[in-house]
């Protein structure tokens, strides 16, 4: 388990911004047509995701789940539920999350993510 000052250190770090992203990270969504929770994510996240320093150290990448997708990604397995978070490094699937977590955690969630991925 991560402790407080070693979140703190990394938010410090992500804040930096040119540097996380040069690390080659993106945050994959995978999404359908017609999923509400999708559309739930894309009202309470999307319009601020980019303001904030994870959504600065992980830019946004939207696949739908029947494609097309891009070239070269290495996932660990085919996303069947939507949304699905995959933060990548270089095309590398890191960490996975599986469904929407909420407005409340979806940022807690992802600084997780950002700190398994090191």
């Amino acid at each position: 388990m991560l402790t407080r000052r070693a979140i703190l250190a990394g938010m410090a770090a992500m804040a930096a911004g040119p540097v996380a992203a040069a690390a080659g990270l993106q945050l994959l969504m995978v999404r359908r047509r017609g999923c509400v929770y999708c559309a739930q994510w894309d009202r309470e996240i999307a319009p601020v995701y980019g303001r904030h320093p994870e959504g600065r150290a992980a830019p946004l990448l939207l696949v739908d789940r029947d494609g097309p997708w891009p070239d070269g990604l290495v996932l660990a397995r085919r996303p069947w539920l939507t949304p699905t978070f995959i933060l990548l490094q270089g095309g590398v699937e890191q960490v996975r999350v599986e469904g929407y977590p909420g407005r409340e955690r979806f940022f807690e969630v992802l600084r997780d993510m950002l700190a398994q991925a090191g």
